[in-house]
């Protein structure tokens, strides 16, 4: 048998990461904060050794998969033209999807609030620059690139303008919360974006 190459290694171990985050966000969504590193394990179908041989904690895992996430979170805004109905579907329709995803704007939406504060407060930060501050520029502009461009890239840093597309990404999230946990979200996108009125 031959030995595994650095590469096979690094390959193996960035799925196993993947594949242990996907299970904690699932977990995450029946069980919230009550969260443990043995259920993420059972979900994964991974050995209890082997998911805290990558995370010794549920801290750092919720950790990572929130900034692992925070990679995929603006991607739904893209350079097309804004219309509200078809955001907001293509958003919700991601978060059927990518439950991490889901579970950043959530926890965004509290503040961070189950992150020890030396962990939320960059998160949050983060979460500001690269989403909530785009998302605001779409609903004014009709274009996160533009909405940037015209403002120097401070683009909606008005408290308003910020406080308007968080409450409407908090509205959504909480409006989405039961149809992901039928495992519905896909199918009633349609439905909470006419709820939202959109």
């Amino acid at each position: 048998m031959t030995p595994r190459t650095k590469e096979q290694n690094e390959d193996i171990r960035l799925r196993r990461l993947a594949q242990i985050r996907k299970a904690a966000a699932d977990v995450f969504l029946d069980k919230g904060p009550l969260l443990e590193i043995r259920d993420v394990a059972a979900q994964a179908g991974l050995g209890y050794g082997t998911v805290y041989h990558y995370y010794s904690n549920k801290g750092d895992l919720l950790n990572d998969l929130l900034w692992d996430a925070l990679d995929r979170a603006g991607g739904w805004m893209g350079a097309v033209e804004f219309d509200p109905a078809t955001a907001s579907i293509r958003l919700l329709q991601l978060w059927a999807e990518d439950h991490s995803v889901y579970l950043l704007y959530k926890l965004a939406g509290e503040g961070f609030a189950s992150l020890p504060e030396g962990r939320s407060s960059p998160l949050s930060n983060a979460f500001r620059q690269e989403v909530l501050t785009p998302f605001a520029a779409l609903l004014e502009t009709g274009s996160a690139a533009e909405g940037a461009a015209a403002s120097g890239g401070n683009a909606a840093e008005s408290p308003d303008k910020l406080q308007r597309a968080e409450m409407l990404l908090a509205a959504m999230t909480g409006c989405a919360s039961l149809s992901l946990r039928r495992g519905k979200l896909h199918e009633e996108a349609g439905d909470i974006a006419r709820l939202l009125k959109f």
